[in-house]
């Protein structure tokens, strides 16, 4: 399994930036996927979800309401849509999915948001 994330970087407050995990190593299209993010001197912090079928979501109320999850099955990526980017947003984002037994985590993509 491997989780490959892309996209970070450092965007001012109230701005966009989208992040894609594209994953490999497993039927994608069966698992839920998921997004998480751990701010500095933080712990891990669940962000969204994504089933399989159907595509249900859930966000954090941290966030709900600013970012989309989305997945595309035909080319294995999910992708983390955020909008209205606020300062307490900075982390570093991880695409993560629990498969036969085990959590597996991407290497992170670090999301700065500062004027």
């Amino acid at each position: 399994v491997q989780l490959v994330e892309s996209g970070g970087g450092l965007v001012q407050p109230g701005g966009s930036l989208k992040l894609s995990c594209a994953a490999s190593g497993f039927a994608f299209s069966r698992y839920g996927m998921r997004w998480y993010r751990q701010a500095p001197g933080k712990g891990r912090e669940l962000v969204a979800t994504i089933s399989s079928i159907p595509e249900l979501t859930y966000y954090a109320d941290s966030v709900k309401g600013r970012f989309t999850i989305s997945r595309d099955n035909a080319k294995n990526t999910v992708d983390l849509q955020m909008a209205n980017l606020k300062p307490e947003d900075t982390a570093i984002y991880y695409c993560n999915v629990f498969y036969t037994g085990q959590s597996y985590w991407g290497q992170g993509a670090q999301v700065t948001v500062s004027s």
